[in-house]
């Protein structure tokens, strides 16, 4: 017994539904990948020396950068730009690595003059992800600067909006290929035959494949010029085979050489292979072939990215192909499912109700894999809510649990069509005769019957047997008018067909369901492709607390520092209050002012004041000041350095006497 789909057709209201659906998903997939952006970094600058915006009394000896993970560096991945915008470093890359410390320095010339200088730095990730970035910091005194940073950040622009639809194709070419070939093995057997399945499978191995040589080529522009037209530069693409990421992308294309072996099989000589013993061992040999294939592919992507890098990745990448797998069955089967039911003749309920039973499968392993990711993407309840990738993770979760709740609709039409079927007792109304129904079965070598031989179950003129050449010339209109009117008769029984199916409540519902799963399965793909080019939640936190360390983070108001702190020595004349002002409260040279006043606001004499700033979080310090005695309680230092912003801890020793002193101390933000 089959269940048989309508053809695309103008069937009133269908056609308008398919098309509410069809734009929503374009309008929804369309604003995503408007606000994605380039690619975030899976990499994170979490510490420089100089720190961005120091200001230091004589000039360093070289440029140090730490980041959050391994990185793929060059001579030119740090260039250090003085003033006028002239590279002032060697060009030597230093690797200063040890341990879990990501550290790459770059020495500079020497006898640099005073003025603010810009360090550009720019690598690639150990997840493939470029990454770029920028700060200064001045000696002596901060200067204006003519350098001039790219407005588009590597990785973005043109080249970033066209390597990102390359992998969104790259992915959605997978799923189908991999998903279309599960669907029919494991599902559909005889959908081997149906043309239609046949190209949807055969259009999946093409976009894959084009996908992944776009990618090959956009590399090198994509990481590192970004300019179009350097992708055709055969050095570049020479550096990019050299890479992981080129390594991974030349294995797919091998791999897709097998794939394409595979798709050859399934819908030639599987197709027409018509013994049962045979049939059943090719079905082996595909399904254990296709599995080591598709698992193969899936690895390309796992080696490469996420999983290839941070915490676990021995686990992480069987897991990420698993999960790969389990996405391609459930949404490639999918695709292939809403194919059949809108352009086959025909499909067994018993074929949807064992895809039914993939995709209830493909969901657990899909869930499973899933959580195991999160915990090691995001680590944290906070970074789920806090960061855009636990964001967009919770907008994937979100579309997964719409696709569950459409698939269990859908699993709902499928048990009604199966009980309806089990409570029939005469021939089934959808049977379809044989000779339309299988032609848009037959393989494509198969010809199709010639006109007016079994059409409309009529037997064939007794005339039509002659040899060739009896026929008169009277004769042959005769034979013309007999085929048009066996090709009316065909298209009238054919509209009669539609016109029952669409009638039928539980079919319009299993496509109308079907239809929407694909629609979601659209945006989640979408998601899911920006969600691998956004920095994970884990790193960026672990990024932020960096920087918070180094003191980048700390919040300083662009002002100078002013405080007031009342002492007691003990002594005669022993109270008061230290007036001190810090100009301008930012690292690097300070002018300090301090004023020693009595209880009633009239300035004290007193015959010492000693001053010491101390960074603990750095082992800095205490650097002792000795102001200078102006007049009658104004004391005064010039050119006092703080060589990093941070929380200072600063200590002043007020002496009213030859015995009697005392420190007070208090907390300042530099910046």
């Amino acid at each position: 017994m089959t269940t048989t789909a309508p053809r695309l057709g103008p069937a009133p209201g269908r056609g308008t539904a398919l098309a509410r659906l069809l734009l929503v998903a374009a309008v929804l997939l369309g604003a995503l990948l408007a606000t994605a952006g380039p690619a975030s970094a899976h990499a994170a600058l979490t510490g420089s020396d100089p720190q961005d915006g120091a200001v230091v009394a004589t000039a360093p000896k070289e440029v140090r950068l730490t980041f959050s993970e391994e990185v793929a560096m060059s001579d030119d991945s740090i260039r250090v730009l003085d003033p006028a915008g002239k590279r002032v470093d060697t060009g030597e890359l230093q690797n200063l690595c040890s341990g879990s410390v990501i550290r790459y320095g770059v020495p500079l010339l020497p006898g640099l003059p005073d003025g603010t200088y810009t360090v550009a730095w720019q690598t690639v990730s150990a997840d493939s992800h470029p990454v770029s970035g920028a700060f200064t910091f001045s000696v002596g005194a901060p200067s204006t600067t003519s350098v001039a940073l790219p407005d588009t950040p590597v990785g973005g622009g043109l080249v970033g909006a066209l390597y990102g639809i390359a992998r969104y194709l790259s992915y959605a070419g997978f799923v189908v290929l991999v998903g279309g070939g599960a669907f029919v093995l494991a599902c559909w057997p005889r959908g081997a035959a149906v043309r239609p399945v046949q190209r949807l499978v055969v259009r999946g191995w093409l976009t894959l494949t084009a996908a992944t040589l776009a990618l090959l080529l956009l590399r090198h522009p994509y990481t590192k010029t970004g300019r179009l037209g350097d992708v055709f530069d055969l050095g570049g693409l020479r550096a990019v085979l050299e890479t992981k990421t080129g390594a991974a992308l030349s294995s797919r294309l091998l791999l897709l050489g097998a794939a394409a072996l595979f798709v050859a099989v399934l819908f030639g000589a599987y197709a027409r292979r018509r013994d049962e013993k045979e049939h059943k061992d090719l079905t082996f040999g595909l399904a254990l072939g296709g599995t080591v294939v598709a698992a193969g592919i899936a690895g390309t992507w796992a080696l490469a990215e996420h999983a290839s890098t941070g915490l676990q990745p021995g686990v992480a990448m069987p897991v990420d192909i698993l999960h790969l797998l389990a996405v391609a069955g459930w949404l490639g089967g999918l695709t292939t499912l809403l194919v059949a039911l809108r352009k086959a003749p025909s499909i067994e309920r018993s074929a949807v109700e064992r895809y039914s039973n993939l995709a209830f499968g493909s969901v657990v392993v899909l869930a499973a894999t899933g959580l195991y990711q999160s915990w090691r993407q995001v680590g944290s309840w906070s970074a789920l809510t806090g960061t855009r990738y636990g964001q967009l993770l919770l907008v994937k979760i979100g579309l997964v649990a719409v696709l569950v709740g459409i698939g269990w609709v859908s699993r709902r039409w499928v048990r009604r069509l199966a009980e309806r079927h089990e409570g029939d007792a005469g021939p089934d109304p959808d049977e379809e005769p044989r000779d339309e129904a299988d032609r848009d079965e037959r393989p494509a070598d198969q010809p199709d019957a010639e006109p007016g031989h079994g059409s409309g179950g009529e037997e064939p003129d007794a005339e039509a047997d002659a040899e060739p050449g009896t026929a008169s010339a009277d004769e042959e209109p005769d034979t013309e008018r007999a085929a048009q009117l066996a090709r009316q008769r065909a298209a009238v029984a054919a509209a009669r067909r539609i016109k029952a199916r669409d009638a039928d409540p539980e079919r319009a519902g299993l496509r109308r369901s079907v239809l929407t799963e694909a629609a979601v399965a659209v945006v989640l793909l979408a998601v899911t492709t920006v969600l691998t080019s956004t920095e994970p939640a884990r790193t960026e936190e672990e990024a932020g607390r960096g920087r918070a360390a180094a003191g980048a983070d700390a919040a300083v108001p662009n002002r100078p520092v002013d405080v007031r702190l009342p002492f007691d020595t003990g002594g005669v004349d022993g109270k008061g209050t230290v007036q001190l002002t810090l100009d301008p409260g930012r690292t690097g040279a300070n002018a300090l002012h301090i004023y020693v006043l009595r209880p009633n606001g009239r300035a004290l004499d007193v015959p010492e004041v000693k001053v010491s700033f101390t960074l603990a979080a750095k082992d800095i310090g205490p650097l002792p000041v000795l102001p200078d005695r102006i007049q009658t309680g104004h004391w005064t230092a010039s050119g006092v350095q703080l060589p990093m912003a941070g929380e200072w801890l600063m200590q002043v020793t007020v002496r009213t006497s030859e015995i009697d002193q005392t420190t007070i101390e208090k907390n300042v933000k530099i910046g």
